[in-house]
């Protein structure tokens, strides 16, 4: 069995929290909407939940692809891509959390 890439999972007040290896980010509930509602791209932020507020960092950013049948997450730490279905399950809270694929096959961060 081989490791994950990465873990998306359920976070605080509707947001979407993403970790890959040692670096964590996070997507905005609000912006979730654009992603999920409009096909917008949206950004991804860097996750400071333990430290204090000191701005908002953009990390990267999330997007559908051609199809719409999944989202692709590009952050620093690399280019991942995740079934839209089990994106929209982890959103809604009806998964804990959901395994990211890296976008090249045979690349990790």
């Amino acid at each position: 069995m081989t490791p994950e890439a990465g873990t998306l999972s359920h976070g605080v007040n509707g947001a979407l929290r993403i970790a890959v290896e040692a670096e964590r980010y996070r997507i905005e509930a609000d912006d979730l909407k654009s992603l999920l509602f409009y096909g917008r791209v949206i950004p991804i932020v860097e996750d400071r939940s333990q430290a204090p507020a000191a701005g908002v960092t953009i990390e990267g950013h999330a997007a559908m692809n051609a199809s719409g049948k999944a989202v692709m997450l590009h952050t620093r730490a690399g280019s991942y891509i995740i079934p839209l279905i089990s994106f929209q399950r982890v959103a809604r809270g009806e998964a804990i959390s959901a395994p990211l694929f890296p976008l090249v096959p045979g690349v990790t961060a």
